[in-house]
């Protein structure tokens, strides 16, 4: 019975007299042990210390790990950004041992020159540092103010000299409506809208962006394209989708618009069922001719759902014009696969006697196609 209470969970066997406790290997049974192991163990950290230190001063002072001059910097991938503009970021390095070269900091001192995109900075021992650079590519001509500079995907505006322009044979289209002072958000935003007409133009493989001269993107939600038209400029609205599409309407009416209407000076193209012609100051308004169906009669004077509305554009500078319902001439309009695509400042598409209100465009003389190409 006593065994059998001993062996119950919770009760510690009782130890036997002549048994000995058991120690870890690494406790010394005595106290002379004891004090052996520690010596024994200061002494192994004095020495780990010791060569610690030895082994960074010798990397520290030792010269074959200093910097000695601009010649043990290496870089590759400059194209826009010449070394002279680059080594002034490594100036506080000369003549520093390579441990103490704070890469991060300077990789980040790299990428904020406007030309660069991304950058690595590397140690090479014993003394050399190695930059690798990706350089941002154009896409577009950007005109802020008077001068005309560069510009990338991204909405980074990029300085470079006319010579230099001229030398890399750029040809884009000018892009306004962006400035260097906007946040880059906005930016980024108007250039994708860029680069998607862009892309949708060239889709077909015609390459029919060649023929835009210039690009307004004040308004994401409408890109204001200027196209040569036999010595005028056109200012065609394509919204911001059906880009390929609207531009194909456009080239296969604008000849009878022009005909019809001498003083046309923008088409809107963002309607399914209609396009609007706006004159340009002191135009004439006149009908369009039929280009697919005959008119229908609406009663009331209601307009058409697809048609083309003439308008005359007068001038009074800052002030928005009203046109009557009287003054328009409505037709036909080419049909239209595309989506509804409305804009939001579409409200007179169906409306019964309902006066519009268009402010009058300012009439900017455009250059053709820009391109700095020496071919």
């Amino acid at each position: 019975m006593d065994e059998e209470d001993d062996s119950r969970p919770g009760r510690s066997k009782p130890r036997r007299f002549n048994d000995e406790p058991v120690r870890p290997w690494w406790r010394p049974a005595t106290a002379f042990g004891r004090v052996l192991l520690g010596s024994g163990l200061v002494a192994v950290f004095s020495i780990v210390g010791f060569a610690a230190y030895t082994l960074e001063n010798f990397l520290e002072h030792d010269a074959r790990f200093r910097i000695a001059g601009t010649s043990n910097i290496e870089a590759t991938g400059l194209g826009q950004v010449s070394r002279a503009e680059m080594l002034p970021v490594f100036g506080e390095d000369i003549g520093r041992n390579i441990f103490f070269v704070p890469i991060t900091e300077r990789r980040k001192q790299l990428e904020q020159i406007p030309w660069i995109e991304h950058a690595s900075v590397m140690r090479l021992l014993p003394d050399q540092i190695r930059i690798s650079v990706v350089e941002r590519k154009p896409v577009a001509f950007v005109r802020v103010g008077s001068q005309v500079d560069l510009i990338d995907a991204n909405g980074v505006v990029l300085t470079e000299p006319p010579a230099m322009m001229t030398q890399h044979h750029y040809s884009f289209p000018v892009v306004t409506g962006i400035e260097s002072r906007d946040p880059v958000t906005a930016r980024r935003a108007r250039m994708e809208v860029y680069q998607r007409l862009i892309s949708d133009l060239d889709s077909s493989g015609q390459q029919l962006s060649d023929q835009i001269s210039e690009i307004d993107l004040r308004d994401p939600e409408d890109a204001r394209v200027l196209i040569p038209e036999q010595g005028t400029d056109i200012l065609a609205h394509f919204g911001e989708d059906h880009f390929l599409e609207r531009y194909q309407r456009y080239k296969a009416h604008i000849a009878e618009w022009r005909q019809q209407y001498p003083k046309l000076a923008e088409v809107d193209l963002r309607y399914d069922q209609q396009v609007v012609l706006q004159m340009t100051d002191g135009g004439h308004s006149a009908p369009a001719e039929q280009l697919h169906e005959p008119p229908i009669a609406d009663d009331a004077g209601k307009p058409s759902p697809a048609r083309i509305e003439a308008k005359t554009e007068t001038p009074k500078a800052g002030q928005p014009k009203h046109v009557p319902a009287s003054k328009t001439a409505t037709t036909h309009a080419s049909k239209s696969s595309s989506k509804s695509a409305t804009p939001k400042s579409a409200h007179s598409k169906s409306t019964a006697r309902k006066h519009e209100v268009k402010h009058p465009a300012k009439k900017t003389t455009a250059k053709p196609h820009t391109s700095t190409t020496g071919e």
